[in-house]
């Protein structure tokens, strides 16, 4: 009788495959973010306070708002599944006998003939019914449900390992290498979480490398321009 989410809970393969996606997302965000701003940065000056403070100041924010979105999200998510299977629970106490059918039905649309569907129901209904019916109709796991905690913790780890890479590629070259280092260093990370997230989301590696290094090499450009414009106007 419940609604059915269109997607399943992640504890599935595919779940920590997501995950894992997810996390090379981050990466990459903190790549491109807190590169932009380091060459921008350097753009207007060689000096290196102002472009490690600006550096460490932006992989902090980031950090601290992919954290705080990726809680907001999942709470979000984790309060609908807990809503969801509320409903359920009330579903099988006030109307069993419609519930169990509507449990054997699934299962014959899952491709078991009538009668196989029927005791299947039956057995895991005297076992426990609310999560036989949490995992055929809502595909959800009550014990198992995302944590918001550790998916912000997960997206703030991932922004700050990504934003490491061109921090650390502005502070330790020499001063004339410096924008040069980072352009190479971060396009051959893009290229390589590019490659990584489409083989993780089954599609082609080719495109997604394309994009994200033409639209990473675009964006530093753009900020060392405008950071060198600013850099002239304010000497």
């Amino acid at each position: 009788m419940g609604p059915h989410p269109g997607e399943a809970h992640d504890t599935t393969v595919a779940g920590r495959l997501n995950r894992l996606r997810a996390g090379v997302l981050g990466a990459n965000d903190g790549i491109v973010s807190t590169a932009g701003l380091v060459v921008g940065v350097a753009g207007a000056t060689t000096a290196t306070g102002p472009i490690a403070t600006a550096g460490v100041a932006g992989l902090v924010a980031g950090a601290v708002s992919m954290a705080l979105g990726e809680y907001v999200s999942v709470s979000s998510q984790r309060d609908s599944e807990r809503a969801l299977l509320d409903k359920e629970r009330a579903e099988l106490a006030q109307f069993p006998e419609q519930e169990f059918q509507e449990l054997a039905a699934l299962y014959e649309a899952k491709g078991l003939s009538p009668a196989t569907a029927l005791q299947v129901a039956r057995e895991l209904t005297a076992r426990d019914a609310f999560a036989a019916h949490a995992d055929v109709e809502l595909h959800l796991d009550p014990d198992e449900l995302t944590s918001p905690w550790q998916a912000a913790v997960a997206s703030a780890v991932a922004f700050t390992a990504g934003s490491l890479l061109p921090l650390a590629a502005i502070l330790l070259p020499p001063p004339g290498a410096r924008v040069a280092v980072v352009f190479a260093v971060v396009i051959v990370a893009l290229a390589a979480t590019g490659y990584l997230s489409a083989r993780l989301g089954g599609a082609r590696a080719g495109r997604a490398v394309a994009r994200l290094v033409l639209g990473g090499a675009a964006g530093m450009a753009v900020t060392y321009g405008i950071g060198t414009l600013a850099g002239g106007v304010l000497h």
